[in-house]
C-alpha cells in the first residue's frame, strides 16, 4: 500500500466517523453539565462534636474536610459544638433543610462514654439506615485496632435524598471511614436516593397542576404545614476560615 493510499483511507475513515449524536444514540451518554450526582462536586455539611476540642484543634474535622476537598467536594458549612443531644440534632436537621448540602458528615461523640450522644441524636432523623456502612467500618477498624473496636459506634442513613454519616472523633478512624467507604460510594448513594425524590416530586407536581387546572388557582396543598421544620433558622454560613 502506497503512502497516498494510506492517506486516502485515513481520510475516508475520518469522514465515516459517527457524529457525536450518533455515538450517544449507540449508548454513550456524556454526563449532564452541572449534574452534581454524576462524578461531580458535591456540597458537604460537616459537624464535629467534642467538648474538649475547638474547631481549629479537632483532628477528625480537619481529616474530614481535607478528604472531601482532596476529591473536589465543597464544604459549604462546618460546625463544631459540644456534646449536646439537642444541639446535634438541631444542626443536622438544619443542614438537611439546605439546598446546597448533598451529604452530611459528623465526627465525634459516637463511643460509649456518657457524653457520647451523636448516634442517639441523629438516628431519629434518618429515614433509611445504611446498615452495611456500620458493618464495613467495624470490619476495617478491627483490622486496625483489634478487639478495641467493640467500643466504636457508627451510623449512616439517608433522609430526603441526603446521605448522613456519623464517624468517630478519632482522626485516623474518621479518615478511614471517609476515604475507604464514604467517598467511593457517595455519588452512587446520592443518585439512588434522589431518583426516588425526583419521582415523588414529579407525582406531587403533576397532582398540583391538575388541582390548579380544576380550581383555577394555586394555594397550599392540603395538609401542608407552613410552620414545618424548614422554618428553623438556617445553619451558619460557610466558614472557610476554620478549615
Amino acid at each position: 500500500m502506497t503512502e497516498t493510499d494510506s492517506s486516502e483511507e485515513r481520510q475516508r475513515g475520518a469522514t465515516e466517523e459517527p457524529a457525536p449524536d450518533e455515538k450517544r444514540d449507540a449508548g454513550e451518554h456524556p454526563p449532564v453539565e452541572g449534574d452534581d450526582t454524576d462524578e461531580g462536586s458535591l456540597g458537604a455539611g460537616v459537624v464535629t462534636i467534642a467538648t474538649d476540642r475547638s474547631l481549629e484543634s479537632d483532628g477528625a474535622g480537619e481529616a474530614i474536610v481535607a478528604g472531601l476537598k482532596k476529591v473536589d467536594h465543597r464544604v459549604v458549612t462546618r460546625e463544631h459544638i459540644g456534646s449536646d443531644h439537642d444541639r446535634i440534632q438541631s444542626i443536622v436537621s438544619r443542614m438537611l433543610d439546605r439546598d446546597d448540602v448533598d451529604v452530611i458528615v459528623t465526627g465525634g461523640a459516637t463511643s460509649i462514654e456518657p457524653s457520647d450522644v451523636t448516634i442517639e441524636a441523629v438516628e431519629p432523623l434518618l429515614e433509611k439506615r445504611l446498615a452495611a456502612f456500620e458493618d464495613l467500618f467495624t470490619s476495617m477498624a478491627y483490622e486496625a485496632v483489634g478487639t478495641r473496636v467493640v467500643a466504636a459506634r457508627t451510623i449512616a442513613g439517608v433522609t430526603e435524598g441526603t446521605p448522613v454519616f456519623c464517624l468517630p472523633g478519632n482522626e485516623d478512624a474518621a479518615r478511614m471511614g471517609l476515604e475507604e467507604i464514604v467517598l467511593p460510594e457517595i455519588h452512587n448513594l446520592v443518585s439512588l436516593a434522589r431518583e426516588d425524590i425526583a419521582q415523588d416530586r414529579w407525582a406531587v407536581d403533576e397532582a398540583a397542576l391538575e388541582e390548579g387546572e380544576a380550581t383555577g388557582e394555586g394555594g397550599e396543598r392540603e395538609g401542608e404545614d407552613p410552620e414545618s421544620e424548614t422554618a428553623v433558622e438556617p445553619a451558619s454560613e460557610p466558614d472557610d476560615g476554620g478549615e
